[in-house]
């Protein structure tokens, strides 16, 4: 999910739900995953650890073979004696992401792949089961974002005897960008404005920042041929105010239980999305449109209810934060920091930056004002958001501009791991959710 929402000055999209969560507690307004793509995101939110320290930066490898003695986080509050449940999309989706030991119970994501052909008549071979979009003649209860909700419902209904981990995971809005019609009819042109894809907009970006920008964009201009993007929009619109919806019923259902006052609730996205900007399609890039996320914490007794942070901060922060939270003992290795500060004063000083990764030493370092971007091959940008929200103008070949960058280089990751190894290195038993190395002839 982008930055889209009400709460963060896009009252188009309507999303009255997030919006009244992030009242009840504290929205930060400049917070960022820590990798552009879903795997390594939600490993490094999932493990406290950097894709810069684990070596997982793509969605083509498997944590857990990867990082065998790494305590992710429901498996943290499960050793310290919490019920830990998840259920929907909580790690990366595909098998081999998810391993049962790190939770008490779990409710398998169910997705809304059609079964009898797509919404869009064209398409390219190879994302068959992606790239689509448009209405589904079903209900929010109806889709599989609807199961996991109703779920996690009956979960907070239940009597617990010792204290809960309940991670609810929404699969909307992601492509296939689906949504029930009722959704999608609600949205206008108004309500879904295509991105502005400004001319001459590459022409300072650096080739390392090009290459990344082409990923996909074979797909960008199938859509852009067919004149679609503004039906792309809408329905990824759809998809925000569908998944809105559902977070609604989680708190009314969190609000009817005996759990109301002692709640912890956070609400994140893995990273934003890209429609166009840059003639960029998706994720996959080290630009604020990629890393930019919804993030509001309700800590009661904590938070600030109604403040607004714009510290910028890491969804790496999230572990540690809420270990710091419920008094859990810290863990050494952490990488984040806890929040906890800035939930108690959203003006609070805070010197640290967000800090994102993609692929091998490829790195963005976001201040309150600048957005600093440094490339594997040196290659460097520099936005000013201050006067440049959009990122149009690269700063960084301006001699003037050297001690911003000195201030920002300084935050850069020193470890650069190794990728971790592939899926295509181990052989994965589903049934046993076990991995076994590969013999390395085989690999090649």
């Amino acid at each position: 999910m982008n930055d889209w929402v009400g709460a963060l000055g896009f009252e188009v999209a309507q999303t009255p739900h997030i919006d009244r969560l992030s009242e009840r507690g504290t929205l930060f307004t400049n917070a960022h995953a820590p990798s552009p793509k879903c795997n390594p995101s939600r490993t490094a939110i999932l493990s406290g650890l950097r894709p810069s320290t684990t070596g997982v930066y793509a969605n083509g490898e498997w944590w857990k073979p990867n990082l065998p003695d790494v305590v992710m986080l429901p498996r943290y509050f499960k050793d310290n004696g919490y019920y830990a449940a998840g259920g929907g999309k909580v790690f990366h989706h595909t098998p081999g992401f998810n391993p049962p030991d790190s939770w008490d119970e779990y409710f398998d994501l169910i997705t809304d792949l059609k079964t009898d052909g797509f919404l869009v008549p064209y398409r390219r071979p190879n994302h068959l089961t992606s790239f689509d979009w448009g209405p589904l003649d079903k209900t929010d209860m109806e889709m599989g974002d609807g199961a996991t909700v109703r779920w996690a419902e009956q979960f907070l209904s239940r009597d617990h005897d010792r204290p809960f981990f309940l991670a609810v995971g929404l699969f909307q809005p992601h492509l296939p960008f689906y949504a029930p019609r009722a959704w999608y009819d609600s949205v206008s042109a108004e309500d879904a404005p295509v991105p502005l894809d400004k001319p001459g907009d590459r022409d300072d970006i650096p080739e390392a920042g090009l290459k990344m920008a082409d990923y996909r964009v074979a797909d960008l201009e199938l859509i852009l041929e067919h004149g679609d993007m503004d039906d792309v929009v809408r329905s990824y619109t759809a998809g925000i105010r569908h998944a809105d919806a559902l977070i609604g019923r989680v708190l009314d259902a969190l609000d009817a239980s005996a759990y109301a006052e002692d709640t912890i609730v956070m609400l994140w996205s893995d990273h934003g999305y890209h429609f166009g900007e840059k003639h960029h399609l998706t994720k996959n890039t080290l630009w604020e449109r990629s890393s930019r996320v919804p993030l509001a914490i309700i800590a009661p007794g904590v938070s600030t209810p109604g403040g607004r942070c714009s510290r910028p901060v890491s969804l790496i922060n999230l572990y540690p934060t809420l270990a710091d939270l419920c008094d859990l003992p810290a863990r050494e290795e952490i990488e984040g920091v806890s929040l906890r500060p800035l939930l108690e004063d959203p003006q609070a000083e805070w010197e640290r930056p967000a800090v994102m990764t993609f692929g091998r030493n490829n790195h963005a370092v976001r201040s309150e004002r600048y957005r600093y971007i440094r490339y594997a091959s040196g290659e460097e940008e520099l936005y000013d958001h201050s006067a440049d929200p959009d990122e149009w103008t690269n700063l960084a070949g301006d001699p003037a501009h050297a001690g911003i960058i000195a201030q920002h280089a300084q935050w850069l990751p020193a470890v650069n791991a190794p990728q971790a190894l592939l899926k295509r290195d181990f052989i994965f038993d589903a049934e046993a959710y076990t991995w076994q190395r590969r013999p390395e002839e085989q690999t090649q």
